[in-house]
Formats: C-alpha cells, sequence, structure tokens
C-alpha cells in the first residue's frame, strides 16, 4: 500500500505547459500492447500524461477537480483501504480524446503506407522422373512437333501413357548422324596385354584369335582406337529397340546393354573392299552426353534410362572398352574404316542414308593414320 506521504508526493508532481498543468496519477504499472515487429518508432505509445487543468476549460472543470481532491482526502483519512483515484476531470476525457484521435490518426496512416504484397509464386515442383538432370518423359503441346523445344521445368508432367517405360507423346522420328572429323582427330593405335582385356573379351570385343587356348594373359593385341561422337538431328528421341526389363546386365562393366548393337566397326581393303577385321560397340550406355545451345540434356545412365534427345550428342571417347578395332592379326597396308550407328535399323529413323563413316587408313604395323573421313551412304 501507498503511505498518504507518498500518495501526497504523487500529487505535488505537476509542471504546466501552453496553458495545461499535468500531474502524474498512475497507481502503478500500465499494461503496453505488444508493437507489431518492424513497425516504425512512432508507432509507440508512451505513457499518457494526464491533464488536470487547461487554461481553455469552462469554469465547472476545476469545481469538479477540487470535489474530486476533498473525495480522495476523505477517503484517505479512512485506513487501512487504499485511496481510490478521483473520476476523470473534462481535461483528463480532452486527454484521453486526443489519444485516440492519435491512435486512429496511427492507424489510417499505416493503412495508407501498408505496401502489398503480392502473394507468393506457387512452388514449382521437380518433375523428374528418375533421371538426372532433366526429365526424359516430358512433352510439349499438340501443336508443337518440336518435342525438345521447352525446358522441363516449363511444362508440367504429362498423364501416364502404357508403352515400354518411355511414356512419350511425340512427332516425327529420330535422325542419328556420326561425327566423322571427330573420328578423324583422335584415331591411334595401342598395344593392350590381355590381362586388361577380360572385361571386352567377354562381351566378344575381341578378333576370333583371343579366344584361342593358346593365348596367356601376357600376350598382347593391337588395337585399333578412335573416339565417335552421334548426334540426333530428328525430332524425336532415339530409343533402345528393348524395353527395360529385357535389358542384359554386364557384371564386369557395371552396366545394362539396352540394344545388341548401336554401332559397327568394320575394317575393309582398300582394294578389293572385303572385311579383314571387325568390332562392335553394343549400346552400354546411350544417353546425352551434351546438347546443342536451345536444347537439354534428358537421359542419364545413372538413372537407368537410355536414349538421346534431339539436339544432342552421345559420346564415346577413345580410351573406354570396346572402341576400338582388334587389328592384330592384319598386315601392315591400306585400309578402309567404316563406322555404323544403328546397322540393323532396329529403331525406325528419318533417314539412313547418313547413319555410315568412312576414312581411309594407312597401317604401318606400328603406327595408323586416318584420313578423309565423311559421311556415305
Amino acid at each position: 500500500r501507498e503511505s498518504p506521504r507518498a500518495a501526497a508526493l504523487r500529487q505535488t508532481l505537476q509542471w504546466s505547459h501552453n496553458g495545461k498543468i499535468f500531474s502524474i496519477l498512475s497507481q502503478g504499472s500500465e499494461y503496453q500492447p505488444p508493437r507489431r515487429r518492424g513497425a516504425p518508432q512512432e508507432q509507440v505509445q508512451a505513457r499518457p500524461l494526464t491533464i488536470i487543468k487547461d487554461a481553455s476549460d469552462q469554469p465547472a472543470a476545476p469545481q469538479q477537480g477540487q470535489r474530486g481532491q476533498r473525495g480522495q482526502r476523505g477517503q484517505r483519512g479512512q485506513q487501512p483501504r487504499r485511496p481510490e483515484p478521483p473520476p476523470p476531470p473534462r481535461g483528463l476525457v480532452r486527454g484521453r480524446e486526443h489519444r485516440q484521435h492519435h491512435r486512429e490518426r496511427h492507424r489510417a496512416n499505416e493503412t495508407q503506407e501498408k505496401v502489398t504484397v503480392p502473394p507468393p509464386l506457387p512452388r514449382r515442383e521437380d518433375m523428374m522422373v528418375g533421371d538426372d538432370p532433366y526429365d526424359p518423359y516430358k512433352s510439349t503441346d499438340g501443336d508443337n512437333p518440336y518435342y525438345n523445344y521447352y525446358d522441363v521445368y516449363e511444362r508440367p508432367r504429362p498423364r501416364a501413357r502404357p508403352g515400354y517405360g518411355t511414356r512419350i507423346h511425340q512427332y516425327g522420328l529420330p535422325d542419328l548422324v556420326p561425327d566423322p572429323y571427330y573420328i578423324q582427330a583422335s584415331a591411334y593405335v595401342q598395344s593392350v596385354p590381355m590381362y586388361n582385356l577380360r572385361c571386352a573379351a567377354e562381351e566378344n570385343c575381341l578378333s576370333s584369335s583371343a579366344y584361342s587356348s593358346s593365348v596367356r594373359d601376357y600376350d598382347s593385341r593391337m588395337l585399333l582406337r578412335f573416339p565417335q561422337r552421334v548426334r540426333n538431328q530428328g525430332t524425336a528421341d532415339f530409343l533402345p529397340n528393348r524395353p527395360r526389363y529385357a535389358w542384359e546386365w554386364h557384371s564386369c562393366h557395371q552396366h545394362f546393354h539396352s540394344m545388341d548393337e548401336f554401332s559397327h566397326y568394320n575394317l575393309l581393303d582398300a582394294n578389293t573392299y572385303h572385311m579383314v577385321a571387325e568390332g562392335h560397340k553394343a549400346s552400354f550406355c546411350l544417353e546425352d552426353t551434351s546438347c546443342d545451345y536451345g536444347y537439354y540434356r534428358r537421359f542419364a545412365c545413372t538413372a537407368h534410362t537410355q536414349g538421346l534427345s534431339p539436339g544432342c550428342y552421345d559420346t564415346y571417347n577413345a580410351e573406354i572398352d570396346c572402341q576400338w578395332i582388334d587389328i592384330t592379326d592384319v598386315k601392315p597396308g591400306n585400309y578402309i574404316l567404316k563406322v555404323s550407328v544403328n546397322p540393323y535399323y532396329q529403331v525406325p529413323e528419318s533417314d539412313y542414308s547418313n547413319n555410315i563413316v568412312r576414312c581411309d587408313v594407312q597401317y604401318t604395323g606400328n603406327y595408323a593414320y586416318v584420313s578423309g573421313c565423311h559421311l556415305s551412304s
């Protein structure tokens, strides 16, 4: 409880300003509503001061203040009751009206200054179905014949369609074209011991003499290595002819074979055009290695989705297994290297006349010079 001396001291804390008399009449701490985060400092309302006298008030206002003071003195004499605050004089009412008007003005200013925040954009979901980095099952609208024209993130996932796991609605046909200059730029001959060719031997990538019982692990094979880069310049995906459940797993190379033969390599005699050596390249990883500007990769071997998108390249470096022709039994001379993609036409294409590359090869027994690579039918 507050002693009469403290109450009297509280009443003496008065001051005047602009013809008004102010006094502190609060009996305790006042509740402060929580302030909105980020609000300016003007919104913070300080503790209001009570106006007990105003020079512009009518004479009745001091009389009411005197009656309130007399009633307060009478109540202060009755102990141990706590003194009650006097009824608010007219000046107090004017102070409340002023604060209420101040709050309404601030509320109006907040309404005017409130920035309209646009609603958040809808979250774009990743519609990929097991592929990285793009969805192999996307499709475009029915009026656009270019299937791979849009990015995967600009189109929703199409509805499911039956098939060999290739739920695609597309127009046109693929068209594979090998790159002759890529072969000519990086072809070379290499001698490799048999103990490094065990996995290739399991996939029949060597000549028939390599499978003789007299061949030892330390025997060497002479290999004509060359890279290959195939581009799909058609308007549809080039997909394996086998359904996914029919792919063959090779544990040595740790990959699936989705086609019997994706590429076929032959070495022909330059005069008689008879085949002197051959090799083959099973489709162990048919994927979008790179793409032209404006096209996007959508097939990756790591996601078990093999194929070649329009405008994209499938590149095989010269140092990988089976990317060669075994020329151990070939004599030095002039030959023709023939590289064919989709050799048995197992996958329909719009044009088969550009699937073969021919190169002139001059073999010395230790070196090979490749020149004149060009497309042929």
